[in-house]
């Protein structure tokens, strides 16, 4: 929650091996906080954790996506806005987070089967 201390945001991060936690009040998204808001936020403006609130370094115009995006839309919107965390919202409620990560994951997913599809193809006699 955007209340709780930077301190406990980051121990979640560690907890559950992420880079970034969205900042919710109930079902409603108030923003994103990353390890990169921690490091440039708090460390580098020499503010202590466990008294700075989530709220005051979060990015509150969190960029998100819906559900119905493409592979290629979400790549073109991590890209464009230079972010490593894609929220996907669904009529208002976070249905989930995707990571570059993830995204890049299933693009390679998707040439290794175009390639394999394209070997067959090639491999395959040709029809007479």
């Amino acid at each position: 929650g955007p209340k709780e201390s930077v301190y406990d945001a980051v121990a979640k991060m560690c907890e559950m091996r992420v880079g970034a936690l969205l900042v919710t009040e109930g079902d409603t998204l108030r923003g994103i906080i990353s390890e990169r808001d921690y490091a440039r936020k708090v460390i580098l403006q020499g503010r202590a954790s466990k008294e700075t609130r989530v709220e005051e370094i979060m990015t509150s115009q969190v960029v998100c996506v819906d559900p119905q995006a493409s592979l290629a839309e979400c790549m073109q919107v991590v890209t464009r806005h230079s972010i490593r965390h894609l929220p996907v919202v669904d009529q208002g409620r976070v249905a989930g987070v995707l990571s570059t990560g993830d995204l890049v994951r299933v693009l390679l997913e998707q040439q290794a089967e175009t390639i394999q599809s394209l070997h067959s193809f090639i491999g395959s006699d040709y029809p007479t």
